[in-house]
């Protein structure tokens, strides 16, 4: 089984999303306004439901919804993962009583 971490650091977040060539997006029409919508990390190619955002966009987003990111650094094989997603920080803490950056298993 392949272990996953939980961070809401920015720049853990951004050094692991650059590190495998992730960039800040949302999903096009999801949001309002000045409201990005849902974030999303684009890998390439370009996917057209994708529109890229900066980095402050996405994490001024990121704790207005309050996020947190789940990622895995290895697969069970030891390659470079680039599995993750964004999970309800309130909901984690109330599961697991502690905050900042936790391991789980995925």
């Amino acid at each position: 089984m392949a272990e996953a971490k939980l961070t809401t650091d920015h720049k853990t977040i951004r050094k692991w999303a650059e590190s495998r060539g992730g960039r800040p997006s949302h999903v096009e029409g999801s949001g309002k306004k000045d409201d990005p919508g849902l974030l999303r990390l684009d890998f390439g190619p370009k996917d057209e439901a994708l529109d890229p955002i900066s980095w402050e966009d996405f994490f001024e987003k990121f704790e207005s919804a309050h996020l947190a990111f789940l990622y895995q650094d290895r697969t069970a094989d030891g390659s470079v993962s680039r599995f993750h997603k964004f999970v309800d920080r309130n909901a984690q803490e109330h599961s697991s009583g502690s905050h900042g950056s936790r391991k789980a298993h995925a």
